[in-house]
C-alpha cells in the first residue's frame, strides 16, 4: 500500500502573533541552503539580500539567489565579507545573508490537520536546547518524510538563523509546532491513534529494530542531558533504545541529533520496505 501523498506545507499557515512589531521579530539568515530556503517558502518576510563582493564577479549560485530575490521584490545590496560577518555573526554565511523576520511557529491546532493521515509520522523533541542539535534534528526529520516536528514553547530553542543555517533549509520546509503543553499535546495524539515511542536507555526498553513503526507514530527525543522528562516519559507506550557495540571503549550515548537520524532511518526503512 502506497504512502498517502502529503499535504502542501503551506496548506495551514501558522496565523500571526499579537502584540508584537515586526521589527522586533527580524533576524539575519545566512547560508546558501538557509537563504534560498527562506525565499522560496516565505519570500515576503524578507526584507534585503545581502550578497558578497568579490574581484571574481559574483557565482553562478549568488546570481541565482539574487534574480530569485529581485523576482519577488527583495531589494539587494552587495557588501564586503566583513559585513556580512558582522551581521549575522558567524563567517560560515557562504557569502550571502538575508535580513527576514522570523519564522512564525504553528501552535497545537495543526496536530489536527496532519493527524488523520494513516501514516503520520511527528518527531517529538523534549527541552532541546541546542541550535546546532535542532537543525541537524529538523534536516534528518525532513530527509525521513516526517510530518511536523514539536517542541515545547518554554525550555527549547527556537528556530533562529543558526537552526536555519544547521537545518540546510529544512527549517523552512517542515512544520515546527511549539506547544505550551506537551503533555497534553501528546494526549491528543494518542487519542487520535498516534503510537508513541520515547527513546530512552531503560531496562524495560526494547531494541530500535525490533519494533513495528506501521501506521500512525510519534518518536520523543529526550534533552542532551537528561533525556525525556518524567511526565514525558509517562505517555510513551513503548520505549526503544538503539543497540550499540560491545566495545567496552566505547560512548555510553549518541549526541541528540546523531540518534535521531537513526531512530528516523529505521521508521522510513521499514515503511519504504513494506511499499
Amino acid at each position: 500500500m502506497s504512502k498517502p501523498k502529503k499535504a502542501p506545507y503551506h496548506a495551514h499557515q501558522p496565523s500571526p502573533k499579537k502584540g508584537k512589531a515586526a521589527k522586533d521579530r527580524l533576524a539575519h539568515f545566512y547560508g546558501v541552503h538557509a537563504v534560498m530556503a527562506l525565499l522560496k517558502h516565505r519570500p515576503q518576510d524578507a526584507l534585503t539580500l545581502f550578497v558578497q563582493l568579490k574581484e571574481t564577479g559574483v557565482s553562478q549560485t549568488h546570481e541565482e539567489l539574487i534574480t530569485f530575490a529581485k523576482s519577488n521584490g527583495v531589494s539587494v545590496q552587495m557588501a564586503h565579507k566583513d559585513k556580512l560577518t558582522k551581521l549575522c555573526d558567524s563567517h560560515q554565511h557562504q557569502g550571502v545573508v538575508v535580513a527576514a523576520r522570523l519564522p512564525k511557529m504553528y501552535d497545537e491546532g495543526e496536530i489536527e490537520n496532519l493527524v488523520d493521515n494513516p501514516n503520520a509520522l511527528f518527531l517529538v523533541l523534549d527541552q532541546i536546547t541546542d541550535a546546532h542539535n535542532l537543525g541537524a534534528c529538523l534536516r534528518s526529520a525532513s530527509a525521513m518524510g516526517v510530518d511536523a516536528v514539536i517542541i515545547p514553547k518554554h525550555q527549547s530553542v527556537s528556530i533562529t538563523p543558526t537552526v536555519a543555517k544547521v537545518s540546510v533549509g529544512a527549517a523552512e520546509a517542515i512544520p515546527v509546532i511549539a506547544v505550551t503543553n506537551l503533555a497534553r499535546s501528546l494526549e491528543k495524539l494518542k487519542k487520535a491513534g498516534v503510537f508513541v515511542f520515547g527513546t530512552a536507555l531503560d531496562e524495560t526498553a526494547a531494541p530500535l529494530h525490533e519494533c513495528d513503526f506501521g501506521g500512525k507514530v510519534a518518536i520523543i527525543m529526550g534533552s542532551e542531558g537528561d533525556g525525556m522528562r518524567r511526565l514525558t516519559q509517562e505517555y510513551c507506550d513503548t520505549l526503544v533504545y538503539i543497540p550499540m557495540s560491545d566495545n567496552p571503549n566505547r560512548p555510553q550515548s549518541l549526541n541528540v541529533s546523531v540518534a535521531t537520524g537513526m531512530v528516523l532511518y529505521e521508521v522510513a526503512r521499514q515503511r519504504v520496505s513494506r511499499g
